[in-house]
């Protein structure tokens, strides 16, 4: 009894839902629509643990040099008009195309062909071969099966340029998109991330996401090489318990000066340095003692694998 009652109420949500929405009809534009929808949300989440995270100095920095904020916003805002435009945009379907040409509009600039479509040529030949659906589409649409007709060699098949999911007739480099259901005028993909195929009508548009994406990828590359960079050397400086000063300055700190290279006198070995650094419930004001002679001339001894599997590496 309550499963009937629940499929009943999820019913009557879609109905209402989609009257409110009508877009949300047609299952290309509703799984359009979502994806859309995901990518935002997507990077909406990514930005608020961000903040979380380390909201204290993003706050200061936002204080100090706002034009950095400026120019996130700047940049987030304009590639998501840009996602939106291009992936809104028709990439000029085959039925858009035929309905311009039936309703008398001009049509004449869809010609490539130096051949004028409007030109006398009886030399093509449309082959029907009693299909009921070609000759409903000759016989519907005379102004498009002429112009297309005209675009290809004397003789070609109607029957063979004509879409099987569509019943139109393709001009040359269209083809059917199954993920749309519709035939794209210069077909070039089905793009899943804007949810739309590119054609025609948006293959410009496109070009510039791709454009604008890379110059970002280039930017974020060039940062992340310094990021990652600056990662590795503060996990050595963390595994082996040093400070940027001390390595820098070496030579400089006078209770340093005796210490031989590549000993760290602050060091109790990688994994406890690991642990004491992230883990270690330590105040922040703890205090290290400088280490004995004793203590330094046993951290100058070489290494066995031994003292590495017992974590006494450094």
């Amino acid at each position: 009894m309550a499963e009937p009652f629940s499929r009943e109420f999820r019913d009557r949500i879609s109905d209402r839902c989609l009257s409110s929405f009508p877009c949300l009809h047609d299952p290309v534009r509703r799984s359009s629509l979502c994806l859309k929808i995901a990518l935002v949300m997507i990077h909406l989440i990514y930005v608020t643990i961000l903040f979380f995270v380390d909201r204290h100095d993003l706050i200061q920095t936002a204080k100090r040099h706002p034009w950095y904020t400026g120019l996130y916003l700047l940049l987030f805002v304009v590639t998501l008009i840009q996602y939106f435009i291009t992936s809104n945009s028709s990439p000029g379907y085959v039925l858009d195309a035929i309905r311009v040409v039936e309703e008398g509009n001009s049509w004449a600039p869809l010609v490539s062909s130096k051949q004028p479509a409007t030109s006398k040529n009886e030399s093509f030949v449309i082959t029907v071969d009693g299909d009921p659906k070609a000759r409903s589409l000759l016989g519907n649409n005379a102004t498009w099966t002429k112009l297309v007709m005209e675009m290809y060699p004397p003789r070609s098949s109607m029957r063979q340029l004509t879409c099987t999911y569509c019943h139109v007739l393709q001009p040359p480099r269209a083809k059917h998109c199954h993920d749309c259901n519709k035939c794209v005028l210069r077909f070039d993909h089905h793009c899943d991330w804007l949810g739309t195929c590119i054609g025609q009508g948006n293959h410009c548009r496109f070009w510039w996401v791709d454009a604008i994406v890379i110059i970002l990828l280039i930017t974020l590359s060039i940062v992340l090489i310094f990021l990652v960079l600056l990662l590795l050397f503060h996990s050595y400086l963390a595994l082996t318990n040093q400070t940027t000063y001390e390595l820098v300055r070496r030579r400089r700190i006078p209770y340093m000066r005796a210490v031989p290279e590549r000993v760290y006198p602050f060091s109790n070995g990688m994994c406890r340095n690991l642990y004491n650094c992230c883990c270690a419930q330590i105040s922040i004001y703890n205090l290290e003692r400088l280490p004995t002679a004793e203590e330094l001339e046993v951290k100058s001894r070489p290494r066995a694998c031994s003292d590495i599997l017992r974590c006494r590496c450094c």
